[in-house]
């Protein structure tokens, strides 16, 4: 039950940046509300890691235990909700929720994350965060040394085989369609032993998320224990952009060395603002972002 309809700071989006986010702010005497959905962009992934402390656990579990924590303090409070609108009135913010409740608060804090876009190739999307995985700090150990494949073409695939190639000699680039490499980019990826294939792919073999082929259009097969990729993304919330809050060049929400937008009062943290999609990079953002909020109000009212 929420007693009150007024806080310090609404932070919409309660995975890891707006938890720690939350506990900076509780620790900090602050009125916190934290509003989430429940629909994190890692839901697929079985296990999260590189995060010191939490290497391998499910990152479902992370996120409990970061919530019973931050909930001990008594000046945050937790709602299973989304947020529909936002609106500024001189300095406070309105929002209201999915179901038609109205808060208000001197902050907001979006720590919304971004919505992958899957492409439309039979299976990917089955296997996405499983076996078919962006980051090899978080996953490439657990397959390192074995037949593994990388989405790509051009530049970003050139690039993208380059990284991966540290954790296999078995490594080939599937551009889905004619190559467009350069060709010193060919002969370079040839130096390194890294296949180029050009076919373009059918569907994805797989047993439960766990990929065992790919099945290009022309019949033919190739094994592969995974994939990375890096799929276009998209804002998973358009509040901050109709509050008028900038967006970079690449869809990041545009953020100050205080994790201010470029809306006064208006914060963002974690994958909404930042390529480096990690659980401990999230983590760290809100954390700062809760101590500029904290900071902010304090310079407002001293």
């Amino acid at each position: 039950m929420i007693e009150t309809n007024h806080f310090d700071v609404i932070v919409i989006g309660g995975s890891y940046a707006g938890l720690s986010a939350g506990m900076a702010l509780g620790r900090s005497l602050r009125s916190v509300l934290i509003i989430d959905s429940g629909k994190p962009c890692n839901q697929t992934a079985p296990h999260s890691h590189n995060f010191i402390t939490q290497d391998g656990e499910p990152p479902a579990a992370i996120a409990q235990k970061a919530k019973d924590q931050v909930l001990v303090y008594p000046t945050v409070q937790f709602v299973a909700d989304t947020v529909q609108s936002a609106q500024k009135e001189e300095n406070l913010f309105r929002i209201r929720t999915g179901t038609n409740v109205e808060f208000t608060a001197t902050k907001l804090l979006f720590a919304t994350g971004i919505r992958d876009l899957i492409p439309d190739l039979p299976g990917f999307a089955d296997c996405w965060g499983i076996s078919v995985i962006h980051c090899p700090y978080c996953h490439g150990y657990e397959v390192h040394g074995t037949a593994l494949g990388i989405l790509g073409n051009g530049e970003v695939g050139f690039e993208f085989a380059k990284l991966i190639s540290q954790w296999t000699p078995h490594l080939t680039l599937f551009t889905n369609g004619p190559s467009t490499l350069n060709a010193e980019q060919t002969q370079k990826l040839q130096q390194h032993h890294i296949a180029i294939i050009e076919e373009e792919l059918d569907h994805l073999e797989h047993t439960a998320g766990k990929l065992e082929q790919v099945i290009f259009k022309n019949g033919t097969k190739q094994a592969v224990s995974a994939i990375f990729a890096r799929v276009a993304f998209q804002q998973h919330c358009a509040i901050p952009q109709d509050l008028g809050c900038e967006l970079t060049e690449n869809g990041y929400l545009k953020i100050d060395h205080f994790n201010q937008t470029t809306v006064a009062g208006v914060y963002a943290a974690g994958d909404n603002t930042s390529p480096m999609r990690a659980v401990s990079e999230a983590t760290a953002a809100g954390t700062k972002a809760g101590a500029s909020i904290n900071k902010a109000l304090i310079q407002e009212s001293f």
